[in-house]
């Protein structure tokens, strides 16, 4: 009997490897060790992803994990190309008891066929590749440290990333390593930039002579200065580039390589456990800040300065006095839950409203103007305060009273009309000219690459553009198992979730926070007449089944509705918006 397989494969962008390379020569293993019992008919590959990321937290794994729950899934087994890839540290023990509960076997070339579950040996050969991993990732961690520590300290090398605000990235001869040399590889070095390097010397000349950092940014932006993120928006497609910041001048204040010298370590990549209480969800990696004594500056000077080492010192010395009659408190890091974190945004500049805690209650504040130097050219207060208690309660009344009459018959009409109309074919070939783009792309990222651009510039293109492709795939890829679906049964599934709204109201305020992000609920504070406009996007890919446990609203199972055959749904969700009136419910006022 012929067996079908899908195969399971993973590259990441910091092994500097071609995807589509790495992808075929972990298939080919794959297609070598089962050829003869069947044929691979499915495909799960991540791209850009750490080995370090349990399998829940990758998108092709994820997925795999949920076809395994499927009984329609097209294959009875999966085949792994290379287990260290699939697998770190202990990843095999936590997931391989997923397949054997489904019945589905894993077939691993390092054991010349499926792995045996009740085999004490294959147990331990996959505990050994994972720890092997495990322990390839942090030799090369070390190595690549250790390396760029002399690199800085003894050569002055620049080991790439963004150029500082006032300099160029220029050409710096040929590569050492004489393989690289040979492939046409070159250095690169730091040059003032002719535009933005007089602005350095302006900002540093101006603080010494007592002007704060606020009014350097009003100055600046006033005179109509492009802000450093407006300056190069090809890397700062996250920032807005509308004014400058106190933050930027700030940066370039404590920065020391204006001086001449090469810095390296000014910060660290900080893995930290995502829940403590359940190990298995991995870690989250953070970018922190270390202390000035972990600094490592070259022991010459590697670039031409901006300023003279005395201006540097001198300026930090103002900035130390202008502290110094500050009482400082010592400070400890509390956690707060805040319900809506990430959800609630400021009408007056579209930016999310950040949180803290005041009086022993939690608000939510926008100081937009107090940050960005606008030069009196938006209106926004000087501070914008919402209590987080003026709110839920509202917001909780609102999403009761969504799902239900007569809300809930135009929710059907509208879905019913979604599924009526079938698949959306120019979606359909809007996602494929977005595939073919990114191929395109990734193409003459490999080309500029090999012609000596930046390594660490041309690799952050090639992430962004795969980690965009495989967001296009992901869209396509369901399209093939739609199932139209009638008014009744899209009645039973939206009921099942109405069926425990009234449990919201009596569940703890931390515990509706997952509820509120998988309505994909975005809140809009307007200060002038103190109302919030709700926005609720009712995706079948957030939507899940909600229970009461010890007390608490918990997500217990996230049961896709793709899964059910609720594809044609995905590209036409159902927009509800409600607007509540927060005079009577101790809405924050403007100051």
């Amino acid at each position: 009997m012929s067996r079908k397989f899908a195969f399971y494969g993973r590259v990441s962008t910091e092994d500097q490897q071609d995807p589509e390379a790495s992808r075929n020569w972990q298939l080919s293993r794959a297609r070598q060790l089962v050829d003869a019992h069947g044929s691979v008919v499915e495909e799960f590959f991540d791209i850009g992803q750490s080995r370090s990321l349990p399998w829940k937290r990758r998108p092709e794994a994820s997925r795999l994990l949920a076809a395994l729950r499927n009984p329609d899934r097209g294959f009875d087994a999966v085949v792994v190309g290379e287990p260290q890839r699939a697998f770190y540290g202990n990843q095999y023990s936590l997931t391989h008891p997923v397949f054997e509960h489904y019945g589905i076997q894993l077939w691993v070339p390092e054991v010349g066929g499926p792995i045996d579950p009740t085999s004490e040996a294959h147990d331990l050969i996959m505990g050994v590749f994972g720890g092997m991993s495990k322990g390839e990732r942090n030799r090369i961690k070390i190595r690549v440290r250790s390396a760029m520590h002399s690199q800085t300290e003894i050569e002055g090398r620049y080991l790439g990333g963004r150029p500082p605000y006032g300099y160029r990235i220029a050409d710096g001869g040929p590569h050492p390593n004489p393989t690289k040399a040979a492939d046409g590889k070159r250095l690169h070095r730091l040059e003032p930039d002719p535009v933005t390097a007089p602005v350095v010397e302006r900002i540093f000349s101006e603080y010494l002579d007592g002007i704060g950092i606020y009014a350097i940014a009003e100055g600046l932006t006033r005179d109509g200065i492009p802000c450093p993120s407006a300056h190069d928006p090809a890397r700062n497609r996250h920032r807005s580039g509308v004014a400058w910041s106190k933050g930027a001048i700030r940066v370039i204040l404590n920065n020391p390589r204006y001086t001449g010298f090469q810095v390296w370590n000014k910060q660290r990549k900080h893995e930290t456990l995502i829940d403590v209480d359940d190990v298995a969800l991995g870690h989250r990696t953070q970018q922190r800040h270390n202390t000035l004594d972990q600094w490592v500056y070259s022991t010459e000077p590697t670039h031409q300065a901006i300023i003279t080492p005395d201006t540097f010192t001198r300026a930090r010395e103002v900035a130390a006095s202008r502290a110094h009659g500050t009482k400082h408190r010592t400070r400890t890091r509390v956690h707060h839950r805040y319900v809506l974190r990430g959800l609630l945004y400021c009408g007056l500049c579209d930016r999310r409203m950040q949180g803290q805690k005041s009086r022993h209650q939690l608000y939510y504040r926008c100081r937009y103007t107090q940050e960005y130097a606008l030069a009196n050219t938006v209106d926004h207060p000087t501070n914008v305060y919402l209590p987080e208690h003026g709110i839920l309660g509202a917001l909780d009344d609102w999403i009761t009273t969504s799902l239900q009459p007569p809300h809930l018959e135009r929710t059907l009409d509208a879905l019913t009309a979604a599924e009526d109309t079938g698949p959306d074919h120019s979606a359909h070939a809007e996602t494929q000219r977005i595939i073919d783009d990114c191929d395109t792309k990734l193409v003459s990222h490999r080309r500029a690459l090999e012609a000596g651009a930046d390594p660490a510039l041309v690799t952050e293109w090639i992430r962004e553009t795969q980690a965009r492709r495989t967001e296009a795939l992901a869209r396509l890829r369901p399209a093939t198992e739609t199932r139209k679906l009638d008014r009744d049964e899209i009645r039973a599934l939206i009921t099942k979730i109405d069926n425990t709204r009234d449990l919201i109201h009596h569940a703890d305020p931390t515990d509706k926070a997952p509820l509120y992000h998988q309505l994909g609920l975005r809140l809009t504070y307007h200060p002038h007449n103190d109302t919030v406009r709700v926005d609720m996007i009712v995706d079948p890919d957030r939507l899940g089944l909600w229970c009461v446990s010890e007390g608490g609203l918990r997500h217990v199972v996230v049961a896709f509705l793709r899964n059910q055959g609720m594809h044609a749904l995905k590209d036409s969700c159902l927009d509800h918006h409600g607007a509540m009136s927060l005079h009577q419910r101790g809405g924050g006022a403007p100051r």
